[in-house]
């Protein structure tokens, strides 16, 4: 059987409540490894309907959106278990993203039908949804509802792909105990490039901005669990003594959130970007002040563009940034601390640099997303075989 397969490409299926054309870090991560991977698997993708999007590398399987509701900012897939089920039972193995309904159901289908099953861990959900929601009661009931069905679904996986090895004895301590492969996420550095000072003040007049600026900025999701109100009370802080900073948050999100940011002058919201590089290149500090991450390719993609990084510690970020070194750490939800370490960057520029080049240095060295893709195809062809063997 295992020998038959090898012949041909193999048939892989990757569920994902999260795709193109919604941007975010899950869609990142699939555009990159999807591109690589397709010379040796057959892909289908099982996603949600959320627009128009074509890729002449996979097969696409929408499924269609419920109507009015949302977790945060997340709009909710339907439950279609018959049709991922079809394309379920014709994979030879099954690669879950996420443990919304597309991703529920695939496991549950993989189970089913006894298709080798692997799931990336892309978030840690117990701490996600309950910071996503805006009730308490919600937040309560939420992080419990998220925790059972995490472990459940998780330990009926035959591999986890985890992202850190942090990650994976974090998923120990909570008894999720299915074996894991250790696969970093990546960046492409020929991409995400710093620019000379010369063009960077080029590139801010071009976007509207002066050259004069210092430019503090985000990109990604604006949603509750990334905590955008103690930036914006951190940089309200700052505008006290610096005129010429503002505040350019890239992405798109809670409308409530939103529009507290715009009300403010000096905060600049462009929406969601499909290209945020340009956005990356014109900024000075980079700040990702969110309550909960797992690798956050937001802060590696700044590092890769040779910003200084102030961030929570949290998730693998703990790992890969080094306080003092390529990037500063700040104390969850604490305005003051946060804006002492960006009023130090704002007024030590020397420090503000090397802050930045040993951030892309440390990218260039660790981070690829070639080095990516082979991890997953090792992960994926040695679960395969395993369970071929039985």
């Amino acid at each position: 059987m295992v020998e038959e397969l090898l012949e041909r490409k193999k048939k892989l299926v990757i569920a994902t409540d999260n795709f193109l054309p919604r941007w975010d870090g899950i869609a990142r991560f699939l555009s990159e490894i999807i591109s690589r991977l397709h010379k040796h698997y057959e892909i289908i993708v099982i996603a949600p309907d959320f627009g128009t999007y074509e890729d002449p590398h996979i097969k696409l399987v929408k499924i269609p959106l419920m109507k009015l509701l949302k977790v945060g900012d997340f709009p909710i897939p339907q439950f279609k278990r018959k049709t991922i089920g079809n394309v379920i039972k014709d994979a030879d193995i099954v690669f879950s993203q996420t443990i919304g309904p597309v991703g529920i159901t695939a496991i549950r289908m993989a189970k089913r039908y006894k298709k080798p099953l692997a799931s990336f861990i892309h978030t840690i959900e117990w701490e996600l949804v309950p910071r996503a929601m805006g009730a308490p009661l919600l937040k309560k009931y939420g992080q419990l509802f998220a925790k059972r069905t995490a472990k459940r679904l998780y330990n009926s996986s035959d591999m986890l792909i985890m992202p850190s090895q942090s990650i994976s004895e974090l998923f120990l301590w909570n008894n999720i105990k299915t074996k894991s492969a250790i696969v970093n996420l990546g960046v492409d550095a020929k991409k995400f490039l710093p620019l000379e000072e010369e063009q960077k003040h080029d590139l801010k007049e071009q976007l509207g901005l002066s050259s004069k600026d210092i430019i503090i900025g985000y990109h990604g999701r604006i949603g509750r669990e990334k905590d955008l109100m103690t930036l914006l009370r951190a940089f309200t802080r700052l505008q006290q003594v610096n005129k010429n900073i503002k505040l350019l948050i890239i992405g798109d999100g809670i409308e409530s959130i939103k529009k507290q940011l715009s009300s403010r002058e000096g905060v600049i919201l462009t929406g969601a970007k499909n290209n945020p590089i340009p956005y990356l290149q014109v900024m000075d500090i980079y700040c990702m002040p969110s309550l909960t991450e797992t690798t956050c390719l937001s802060v590696l993609e700044a590092m890769a563009c040779q910003l200084a990084v102030v961030s929570t510690e949290v998730g693998f970020i703990k790992s890969y940034i080094r306080n003092g070194y390529n990037g500063l750490f700040f104390e969850k939800q604490n305005q003051y601390h946060l804006a002492k370490d960006i009023q130090r960057l704002i007024t030590d520029v020397e420090y503000r640099k090397t802050l930045g080049i040993n951030a892309r240095k440390t990218v260039v060295e660790q981070f690829s997303w070639d080095k990516t893709a082979y991890g997953i195809e090792i992960a994926l062809n040695e679960l395969l075989e395993h369970k071929g063997k039985k």
